[in-house]
């Protein structure tokens, strides 16, 4: 075991696990992480049994809470298969300490699901986020395989099978080009045909093509800014009509949080750098929206994985959220319940000229302004 050091420690992070790099079995249009794989050319992308089992204990080693989150993602993770994930559990289990609980989360596209691995998940209490963007017409927009065939009908099988196991599932929504201006069919579609109660939506923003001039760009998969935040207003409504306390969205509930200090999502939180990204080979990453040699913490063979998130490189990283914030932001009147978003999307500039405004800022000033009168009208009944 890898000796921690005590003074650059951190016991309160998320580990986000790419077992399989960014291999994946679809082709995905907007997927941020497919082009990962030329950072590790040559490489199988499998984790071994061996490192499985490093970052098991190293994780468990550095938490003193009483749960334990073992999360795993891609590319896709299910390419592993099911005696990966059989054995994983299994050595968490064994490795746990007296009195703690491990909490199981799993992100897929669901194409490779089926009822043993629906009968496995349900087991062992996962929490599955399973990728959907909306009806068929929608989802195949940018969903596809290899092929460049749409995925619906598979994905839907898989979200079926899942309810058939009791299994918990978010659905997890990009929000883009192709839907954009239809968030009361995406709503509806998952609210009444699949019955979906927890949503989270994802805005999509593309670097290599927000450099230019965003709001004017042609041809493009992001969202609009201002129209995301439109897209989030109509769905706010529509769950104001009915559905509060019935259908959870992780905007309202991150935003309702916001307001009463308890920050749960790193989007918009004061600071980030509390949700690393372990990839295959046991290199450490400060966030999975900054897999690059420039983030790179080290690998869990050579330091524990506790001393590189307590890190002063991770530590700094993490400042910078809030040290790299243009005066638009700070002066802004919805600025604790943006922060600034995510710094994966500060690719703008100000008005006057001031570097690392957020592309989906106009959006997000809309969507604040307009739900946070209603948010504080919630928090005087609770």
């Amino acid at each position: 075991m890898i000796n921690i050091i005590e003074k650059k420690t951190i016991s309160n992070f998320h580990l986000l696990v790419k077992p399989a790099g960014a291999l994946c079995n679809l082709n995905c249009r907007y997927c941020f992480y497919l082009p990962k794989e030329d950072i590790y050319q040559g490489s199988s992308f499998y984790m071994s049994g061996k490192m499985m089992k490093k970052y098991i204990s190293q994780l468990i080693d550095s938490h003193k809470t009483r749960e334990v989150n073992l999360s795993w993602q891609g590319g896709e993770p299910t390419i592993m298969g099911l005696d990966y994930f059989r054995k994983a559990v299994k050595y968490a289990e064994q490795y746990k300490k007296p009195g703690q609980k491990m909490v199981y989360t799993l992100q897929t596209n669901g194409t490779l699901l089926d009822n043993e691995w629906c009968a496995f998940l349900k087991e062992n209490k996962f929490l599955v986020g399973l990728s959907m963007d909306g009806p068929e017409e929608i989802h195949n927009t940018y969903r596809i395989d290899k092929l460049g065939k749409g995925t619906f009908s598979k994905v839907i099988h898989a979200y079926e099978l899942l309810i058939k196991h009791n299994v918990e599932v978010n659905i997890m929504c990009a929000v883009h080009a192709a839907n954009e201006y239809r968030s009361l069919d995406v709503y509806r579609f998952f609210r009444d045909t699949l019955g979906a109660s927890f949503l989270q939506f994802i805005p999509i923003v593309e670097n290599v093509e927000c450099q230019s001039e965003l709001s004017k760009s042609a041809n493009k998969k992001s969202v609009n800014a201002e129209q995301f935040g439109q897209f989030m207003i109509e769905i706010f409504n529509e769950w104001m009509d009915g559905d509060i306390g019935k259908i959870f969205v992780q905007s309202f509930d991150v935003a309702l949080g916001n307001l009463t200090g308890q920050h749960t999502l790193c989007m918009h939180a004061p600071e980030c750098g509390r949700s690393l990204v372990l990839e295959h080979n046991g290199d450490m990453y400060s966030c999975d929206h900054f897999v690059n040699q420039k983030n790179l913490l080290g690998n869990i063979s050579k330091i524990h994985m506790a001393e590189m998130a307590g890190s002063d490189e991770q530590r700094k990283f993490g400042k910078e959220k809030n040290e790299l914030l243009p005066k638009q932001c700070r002066s802004c009147d919805v600025f604790t319940m943006c922060y600034g978003g995510c710094p994966k999307d500060r690719i703008i500039k100000t008005s006057d000229g001031e570097a690392h405004l957020n592309y989906l800022c106009a959006g997000y000033r809309n969507f604040f302004h307009y739900i946070t009168p209603h948010l504080k009208e919630m928090t005087m009944y609770m």
